[in-house]
């Protein structure tokens, strides 16, 4: 399969889970390899479609905007116009009203988060693809 990846690739993407922001040198010295072949296997990696573009993530909570809520709204995708966002749970119901009332919504649906019990990770895939590689 043209898209799997090796223990050589799953020790990489395990050593940039830790640290996103590592450099090919880093990873290298960390790993036991060459600078060459770290770089060589990131943009192998990135070309097919392995690692997304990096970018920082900015925190809405530090924007003054600490309500996350997922709002579920069944429209008509010809008429589907804008985003909207919620500083608060009273701000939350004034948007619900403001998106039922826009031509082509049907219904809605909204979910709160209360709190992020499991952040988002990768490491134990990429651990399982390491451990299923045989010893050399």
């Amino acid at each position: 399969m043209p898209d799997t990846i090796d223990e050589i690739d799953a020790r990489l993407l395990e050593a940039l889970g830790d640290d996103p922001r590592a450099t090919a040198v880093a990873l290298a010295e960390r790993l036991g390899l060459s600078r060459n072949t770290v770089q060589a296997r990131l943009a192998r990696l990135e070309q097919r479609g392995v690692l997304r573009s990096f970018e920082r993530r900015i925190d809405p909570a530090r924007l003054g905007y600490p309500l996350r809520a997922f709002v579920n709204a069944q429209v008509d995708q010809r008429r589907l116009a804008e985003i909207v966002v919620a500083v608060d749970a009273d701000d939350l119901y004034r948007i619900a009203g403001h998106i039922l009332a826009s031509p082509g919504v049907e219904r809605t649906n909204i979910s709160l988060v209360m709190r992020e019990l499991v952040p988002y990770r990768l490491t134990p895939l990429l651990e399982r693809v390491h451990s299923a590689q045989p010893e050399a």
